[in-house]
């Protein structure tokens, strides 16, 4: 791994709006690849957190006339549901509105590299799967870097030799502003109701997931979920991929009939077995088997042996906020899955335990938690916390669920305590099912206060 040459970009000039997590960085980049670059931020900590960059202005945008491209935060919307009006500045001036992902494709070639890159999506699994498919690369001597939505910032990302592999978490945000990425090997795990404010409708969310495939080219490797695509059948879109030049190879979890399955916790393909998942604790419930299952299939393609695929699987740390074990508190288990922001996510947590107390709620989703309710038999006492608790308690009363509405994550915790103890549920599980924003600056912020009031509430009883 190297740095890129401080003179790749000289001569290009780049607008940025959005100076966050992914747009400071992307700014600090093309600096240092010798690009201009104006940046702005309408939030002014942002701005002085930036600081003087050579080679960077930063000012609000009055025209983007003579620019190459404008790379936008991928929070901030191009057309829906209201393109910004930076956005609709580029639109109207012909200016491309990029990914930094793409950025980097560009930098990497640019570079003289010919290092792979892989793409992976999905509305869930998709951070354990980039996650799971790097260490697998890294431990069987491949180098191999994440980024993306997963972070850190495509363009923060080294600079890997030929045999290098980019392994880049994909949102549906990325997808809809990519230009010449090209990705040797593409994954689109499954897919749920989410983010249709940006995307009009589910028919809008798959067509821009589906991006992710638009730059293959015969002999690439299209993967994807087993029977989880809607308004197409699986059979449909692997014929797509096939008619394209694709090599396609399906996943699942549960499905025995896909190329690749975890189903029944045993990793397999048609040439038999790889590995038993019930040896890698970081990856429980059919979820995990089919990010396994894909991670698997990618690697096996990517020049991993198939004898390091379990030892891999096996030494699997897991990623924070996904059904993380916090403490065990007096026999009681708490579960951080702080990361299930939608009722899809949450199922495949709740599917893991069979008598738990669920501490969820915040911004609900469409659909609310109405997916869930097969599930609900599992559950010994719903706590709830943040905005749309009561919508939640709603949909729980109606089926006849205990539920309690604690508000705030301090209440929550010790009352959840009490309930699982009561009860004699040995798990307590914070998996939201919603988004975090009410309350939290992010899932993050959310799952490590439930860490931190678990391990309050692990002290006080120490002390007692």
């Amino acid at each position: 791994m190297s740095r890129f040459p401080t003179l790749l970009f000289a001569g290009r000039r780049y607008a940025v709006l959005g100076l966050g997590n992914n747009g400071a960085p992307v700014v600090r980049a093309l600096a240092a690849m010798g690009a201009s670059v104006r940046a702005w931020d309408d939030n002014a900590p942002a701005r002085q957190a930036l600081g003087d960059i050579p080679g960077v202005t930063v000012a609000p945008f009055e025209s983007l006339e003579g620019l190459d491209a404008l790379i936008l935060s991928p929070g901030i919307p191009h057309l829906l549901p209201k393109p910004h009006p930076v956005a609709l500045m580029a639109r109207e001036a012909g200016i491309p509105i990029l990914s930094d992902a793409d950025l980097l494709f560009q930098a990497v070639r640019r570079a003289g590299s010919r290092a792979r890159f892989v793409g992976i999506t999905g509305t869930n699994g998709k951070s354990t799967t980039t996650s799971l498919l790097t260490h697998m690369l890294v431990t069987a001597g491949i180098p191999a870097v994440a980024g993306g939505n997963l972070g850190p910032a495509s363009l923060s990302l080294p600079l890997l030799p030929d045999n290098g592999v980019y392994v880049l978490e994909m949102s549906s945000y990325m997808l809809e502003r990519l230009q010449d990425l090209h990705f040797t090997v593409a994954c689109l795990l499954n897919l749920t109701p989410d983010h249709l404010d940006r995307h009009g409708d589910m028919q809008g969310y798959l067509r821009a997931k589906w991006h992710i495939f638009d730059s293959q080219r015969m002999g690439d490797l299209a993967v994807l979920g087993f029977g989880d695509a809607p308004g197409d059948s699986v059979p449909r879109m692997v014929d797509r991929l096939a008619a394209s030049g694709d090599r396609v190879l399906t996943i699942s979890g549960t499905s025995p009939n896909a190329d690749l399955s975890g189903a029944g916790g045993i990793l397999r393909d048609e040439a038999g077995e790889i590995a038993d998942l019930a040896e890698a604790p970081a990856l429980p419930g059919a979820h995990n088997a089919e990010n396994a299952a894909a991670a698997t299939a990618m690697a096996l393609a990517l020049g991993v042996p198939r004898v390091a695929i379990a030892p891999a699987l096996r030494s699997f740390a897991g990623l924070p906020h996904r059904q993380k074990p916090v403490a065990t508190v007096a026999g009681i288990l708490f579960i951080d899955d702080s990361k299930a922001t939608n009722a899809d996510s949450t199922s495949r947590a709740l599917g893991c335990y069979d008598r738990l107390v669920w501490i969820a709620g915040g911004v609900a989703k469409a659909g609310g938690i109405a997916d869930l309710a097969p599930l609900f038999p599992r559950i010994a006492h719903a706590v709830l916390i943040g905005q749309d608790a009561p919508a939640l308690a709603e949909t729980l009363a109606a089926h006849h669920v205990s539920h309690t509405l604690a508000g705030t994550m301090e209440a929550a915790v010790p009352l959840a305590f009490d309930l699982a103890r009561q009860a004699g549920a040995g798990t307590v599980l914070l998996s939201p099912a919603c988004a975090s924003f009410d309350q939290y600056k992010s899932f993050e912020h959310r799952g490590r206060h439930f860490a931190e009031r678990v391990h309050e509430l692990a002290g006080t009883k120490e002390e007692g």
